[in-house]
């Protein structure tokens, strides 16, 4: 099962709605399958509403180059680490106060117990850099309305309110600019789960209209927007230097109407390099697609994109969640979606005392290790010239939504640079590699990892093409096979 940040158990609440099976659903997230609604007009037009194309384009260059990115979910969340009054709480960690109703005091009372003396923005940041990441997105400000900065707009921070009293976003910012690395944050401008007037979703028995389980809680939407999530937008946007390069909104609730979305999109547009996406809400289509814990079939063809997704099941840290994926899954996943012209936003859950969780720096390494190698045919290449090798719509599945399934093909992959055509072999198809057709003229062919680059013989068959590979591949993941052109 896909498991979204809102899609825990679809016996419990229906994947990324918020709402119980049953009732009429509303899309938030962009889980697979659903699409969130935009429009065209606006109260306040955004960035992407006036610019020329060719503004755009240079606004979302590096983006389109990076490829790979890190998310990181860090926040009170990582102390119960999924447990509550002794006992595992089911979902993702970060969703545990909402999962197991925790009163807005008790809640807040983590605060003092929060001080990860072991954080080095150095060391994650190194991480990011030694994965072949290009850019970071963190977590400002999650659903449970703790800010992970120094914030004058609400004491609920990390700063004023633990006895780390240290902001982490600045101490990244610092390293981001060392290590020649984008940074971008999350921020939670509709759920905010302690302050009065945040918005919430349904789960377990929180009824409507607010959702909300504690009385604390209540009080009224456009207040908090005005006196606190807008503010620390603000904040955001001017402390960190030329910092964030983007800004990730989640989980848009009925509350964010147009108008109240003009209001934030009145505070982006005073920011006209930002990136932002489609999350805000308001009908607001921002700058891209985010498809959530799942890799689109065709990428979104005309629209920049990028896929999140976890490593484990969870994306703030819990304890008892040791399912990670190999790095053999996490690799092939970056080049299928590099064939497709998305990005890989890859997320880490750090514990409570700042270190990031072994496994998940296992693999990163790793990664890092392949695109040392390999990484001219991710960076900066666009999209497959082929299409049939990612797989086929089945003529006699069809999906939760009747619509024909996708079955996907694992044998390999392609990306496309100005003069070369890139190969990423899963299988290994030895003696010959054979494309039934191909759109460009062939020059030559070598493997990408062969550091003397020895020719390989190339014998054109009709329209296509057959490749003399050596018996045995260079890496036991994926083998880049590069085709010359002209």
């Amino acid at each position: 099962m896909k498991v979204s940040r809102r899609a825990f158990s679809k016996g419990c609440v229906l994947a990324a709605s918020g709402l119980a099976i049953g009732e009429k659903m509303q899309v938030w997230a962009q889980v697979q399958g659903e699409h969130i609604q935009a429009s065209d007009a606006h109260p306040v037009p955004a960035i992407q509403d006036t610019e020329t194309a060719a503004q755009k384009n240079e606004r979302m260059q590096w983006f389109r180059e990076a490829r790979f990115g890190m998310f990181i979910h860090w926040g009170l969340y990582a102390i119960p680490a999924g447990r509550w009054d002794g006992k595992e709480v089911p979902g993702i960690g970060e969703w545990i106060m909402n999962r197991a109703s925790i009163p807005v005091a008790d809640y807040k009372a983590l605060a003092p117990k929060f001080n990860p003396t072991s954080f080095s923005a150095a060391e994650i940041v190194g991480l990011a850099k030694s994965a072949g990441m290009k850019y970071i997105v963190i977590t400002a400000k999650h659903h449970d309305g703790f800010a992970m900065f120094d914030s004058k707009a609400n004491p609920f921070n990390i700063v004023q309110a633990t006895p780390f009293k240290r902001d982490p976003l600045k101490e990244i910012a610092e390293e981001c600019r060392k290590q020649n690395m984008k940074l971008g944050f999350y921020y939670s401008q509709d759920q905010d789960w302690t302050a009065p007037g945040g918005a919430a979703y349904k789960t377990g028995d929180h009824q409507p209209p607010t959702y909300h389980w504690d009385p604390a809680q209540n009080g009224s939407f456009p207040e908090y927007l005005r006196t606190k999530a807008i503010p620390q937008m603000k904040e955001l946007l001017a402390n960190y230097g030329d910092y964030p390069v983007i800004v990730w909104f989640d989980t848009p609730t009925k509350d964010m109407t147009p108008e109240l979305a003009g209001e934030i999109v009145k505070v982006l547009n005073e920011h006209p390099k930002l990136i932002w996406n489609n999350r805000l809400g308001g009908g607001y289509k921002g700058d891209t697609e985010t498809p959530e814990q799942y890799i689109p079939a065709q990428g979104y063809p005309g629209r920049d994109w990028e896929s999140c997704m976890t490593m484990n099941d969870t994306w703030g840290y819990k304890q008892d969640d040791t399912n990670f994926k190999s790095t053999e899954t996490l690799l092939r996943n970056l080049i299928d979606i590099a064939s497709k012209g998305g990005n890989y936003l890859l997320n880490i859950g750090p514990m409570a005392t700042g270190e990031v969780p072994a496994p998940e720096v296992d693999r990163l390494q790793q990664m890092g290790k392949w695109l040392a190698v390999n990484g001219e045919s991710i960076y900066a290449t666009q999209p497959t010239l082929f299409g049939a090798e990612a797989g086929s719509f089945s003529t006699t599945e069809m999906d939760k939504n009747g619509k024909p399934k996708f079955i996907p093909s694992w044998k390999w992959r392609s990306t496309t640079g100005v003069d070369k055509v890139y190969i990423q072999l899963f299988e290994w198809p030895a003696p010959v590699f054979h494309l039934d057709k191909m759109p460009r003229h062939v020059t030559g062919a070598y493997l990408l990892a062969d550091k003397a680059r020895t020719p390989l013989k190339v014998t054109k068959t009709g329209n296509g093409l057959d490749v003399a590979l050596p018996e045995q591949p260079l890496d036991p993941i994926a083998t880049v096979l590069v085709l010359q052109t002209a």
